[in-house]
C-alpha cells in the first residue's frame, strides 16, 4: 500500500465514523485567516463527506454581483460586513453543506451566534511563515492590497487569533500537503463528535 493509499483509507475509515455519528446534520464551517487553506480542505472535506461545499466569499459576489475587490473599493469594508452577514445566515439555514468562511466572518458577534447554534466550527490554524507563503501567490486579497503584507498578516494573527479560539475544533493548517491536513481534519471532527455524543 502506498503512503497515498494509506491516507486515503485513513480518511475512509474516519469518514464512515462521523458519517454514523453525524447524520449529515450540520453545517461544518471552516474559519481562520487568508491563506489557512479554508478552500482547499473544504472541497476535500466536502467530496469526502458527500456534502456540499460552498465559500462565503464566493456566495457574497454571486449576491452582489461584484469582486470582493470591487466591493471594498466602491463600498467599503462595512458595507461588505453587512452582505458577508447576511449572506452566511442563509447559507446556515440552508441543508448541510461543508462552508468556508471569509477571515473576518467569525468575530461578527451575530454570525458567531449563529454558527454556534447551527453548525460545527472548525479552525485551521495556520502560521505566519505558511500565511505569507500561500497570499503572496493571489492578488484578490483587499486587506492585503498595497500593504506590507507580512506586517499586516501579523496584526491580523493578533487580532483574530483570540476569537477563532472560541472555534469548536482547531487543527493545525501549516505548509505541509493538503491530504496530510485533511485528514487530520477528519480525525479531529471524528473525535469530537465522538465527545458529544
Amino acid at each position: 500500500m502506498t503512503k497515498s493509499d494509506k491516507i486515503t483509507a485513513n480518511i475512509g475509515k474516519a469518514n464512515d465514523s462521523c458519517l454514523k455519528r453525524l447524520s449529515i446534520k450540520k453545517t461544518i464551517v471552516l474559519i481562520g485567516l487568508m491563506g489557512a487553506g479554508k478552500s482547499s480542505i473544504g472541497r476535500r472535506l466536502a467530496e469526502h463527506l458527500d456534502f456540499t461545499f460552498k465559500d462565503s466569499d464566493e456566495e457574497v459576489e454571486l449576491a452582489a454581483r461584484l469582486s470582493i475587490n470591487e466591493i471594498f473599493a466602491n463600498l467599503g469594508e462595512k458595507k461588505f460586513r453587512e452582505g458577508e452577514r447576511r449572506v452566511i445566515s442563509r447559507l446556515l439555514d440552508d441543508k448541510p453543506m461543508v462552508l468556508a468562511t471569509g477571515g473576518g466572518a467569525f468575530l461578527d458577534s451575530f454570525t458567531r451566534d449563529k454558527i454556534a447554534n447551527n453548525a460545527i466550527s472548525i479552525w485551521l490554524k495556520a502560521d505566519l511563515p505558511t500565511l505569507v507563503k500561500r497570499t503572496s501567490r493571489r492578488n484578490n486579497r483587499p486587506l492585503l492590497n498595497n500593504k506590507d503584507q507580512k506586517s499586516t498578516l501579523k496584526k491580523l494573527i493578533d487580532d483574530r487569533y483570540p476569537t477563532y479560539k472560541l472555534a469548536d475544533i482547531t487543527v493545525e493548517s501549516n505548509d505541509e500537503a493538503v491530504e496530510n491536513t485533511l485528514t487530520k481534519v477528519v480525525d479531529a471532527l471524528d473525535n469530537y463528535l465522538a465527545e458529544i455524543k
